[in-house]
């Protein structure tokens, strides 16, 4: 068990579970090594499994509330968020001052677009924590501010503290960035988001070299893919819609106005294709048709349990833009929208967004960003030889110009007929777990791409270089 604890600090999951398995055949009655099995499982992207484990971790103590915590974590992370709601509330039930519970089960609440309930769970967590260095950014995002607000005097006290670490430096930054916008201080917002941004590059260890590389490789097994690729398969059941393009850009947006179409259910961030096929597509494994074909039936089994019962689900992980190839080498019938954005706009929206995920490393640097920026538009202009019009390019910002005609020719090439009820995402009452879920809940509207002026002076003619393509 120790054993197991050790590898999974050190970043291997895999191993601590060969660990938590030897483990358990000594004492098949603990409760904590099941729950660490779970957060190891879920880690290697195991997630049905976690949670199969944390749900043993409970059955054998009850009143554990980290292990009910943790599956409430996985269950979120899978879309299931009115059960993850239900673990949460179950979870503060038994500890009523448990704070990271509240703060996630603010979390969901306000990827279900209930604001003020999420406030309610922020607050609640800095009135058991006030130091929860999380919950301020938490809340940050989701409240407008004065000069005179409480949490925001708090994060600047908190903030001029000695003895908070990193990891809290960096969330208040982030906090105050957002606050201070809030306030038309840009000044004060740029510095605390340069300050932010600098310390998570720093503790998440990120090179650009590291990303540069796997754009590479991913060029370089496009062959072996196209040599192996599926051509006499069934019709996909469902059929998958892949939404994607540059983190930021709209993807969100996208996935609402279709996922408002009576036939198609939106997965949201699924980030299967990665876990089942990302060694595939980078050429960490042998490219096989026997590989390409396991790939599609683990990929689609999962699909399926998303799609209640609908034709078509969409599956908006924007970073599968990495991984064209490996779609239509393997899903021949897929269809892939391509969201486009103003290049300005989609890495200022980057580079002033914490992303609770670790993969996004190159939105921490504007340097990086714009390297990053780069890499993207020159893949996508790789796939765009290769695929043609099989890839649909849609524009954020035309969007917004005409929404009906754009909205129109989207389904049109998605083969659906047309429906009223796409003209009005923000109605759709559908959960969204990512960064754009409060903007996703109010009409489409001209200008958003133009909000990285204000900080334009800041920026030092660091976008000055960024293409349209």
């Amino acid at each position: 068990y120790n054993m197991g604890l050790a590898l999974q600090d050190s970043g291997d999951h895999k191993k601590a579970i060969e660990s938590y398995q030897k483990a358990i055949k000594i004492n098949p009655f603990s409760a904590e090594v099941h729950n660490y099995w779970g957060i190891a499982l879920n880690g290697v992207g195991k997630l049905e499994e976690a949670i199969k484990k944390f749900q043993k971790a409970v059955e054998i103590k009850p009143y554990y509330a980290d292990a009910y915590n943790n599956m409430a974590n996985v269950l979120k992370d899978i879309g299931k968020l009115e059960e993850s709601i239900k673990i949460y509330k179950k979870t503060i039930k038994i500890d009523s001052n448990y704070a990271e519970a509240h703060n996630n089960l603010g979390v969901v609440l306000k990827a279900k677009g209930d604001l003020k309930a999420a406030l309610e769970s922020y607050e609640r967590a800095l009135k058991i924590d006030p130091d929860y260095a999380e919950v301020h950014r938490n809340l940050s995002i989701i409240k407008k501010y004065h000069e005179r607000d409480h949490q925001f005097l708090k994060m600047k006290v908190l903030l001029a503290s000695p003895n908070i670490t990193d990891h809290q430096r960096c969330n208040l930054h982030f906090g105050l960035g957002k606050a201070s916008e809030d306030l038309g201080d840009f000044a004060n917002s740029f510095y605390h988001l340069k300050k932010g941004n600098t310390l998570r590059k720093k503790l998440l260890g990120y090179t650009i070299d590291t990303d540069m590389k796997l754009f590479d490789d991913l060029k370089q097994t496009y062959n072996s893919l196209k040599e192996n690729k599926l051509q006499s398969i069934k019709v996909s059941n469902p059929k998958p819609i892949f939404i994607l393009g540059m983190p930021r850009s709209g993807t969100t947006l996208a996935e609402q106005i279709i996922s408002s179409h009576s036939k198609v259910t939106g997965a949201g961030e699924l980030s299967y294709i990665g876990f089942f096929g990302g060694a595939i597509a980078r050429g960490g494994l042998e490219v096989s048709t026997n590989a390409l074909l396991d790939f599609r039936n683990r990929y689609l089994s999962e699909l399926k349990k998303r799609s209640q019962g609908k034709p078509f689900v969409s599956d908006k992980l924007p970073q599968n833009f990495m991984h064209v190839g490996l779609i239509y080498s393997t899903f021949p019938d897929a269809k892939i929208i391509h969201v486009k954005r103003d290049p300005s706009a989609t890495c200022w929206s980057n580079y002033k967004q914490y992303f609770p995920v670790d993969g996004n490393g190159y939105s921490y640097d504007l340097g990086d960003l714009v390297t990053y920026y780069g890499l993207y538009q020159d893949l996508m202009q790789f796939w765009q030889e290769k695929y043609g019009d099989k890839i649909y390019s849609f524009d954020y910002d035309k969007l917004t110009q005409d929404q009906e005609e754009e909205t129109q020719k989207l389904l049109e090439f998605l083969d659906l007929t047309w429906e009223e009820a796409c003209l009005s995402p923000q109605d759709n009452k559908r959960s969204v777990n990512t960064a754009s879920n409060l903007q996703i809940r109010q009409k489409v509207y001209r200008g958003s791409s133009e909000q990285w002026r204000k900080y334009s002076s800041f920026l030092l003619g660091a976008f000055d270089n960024l293409k349209i393509i």
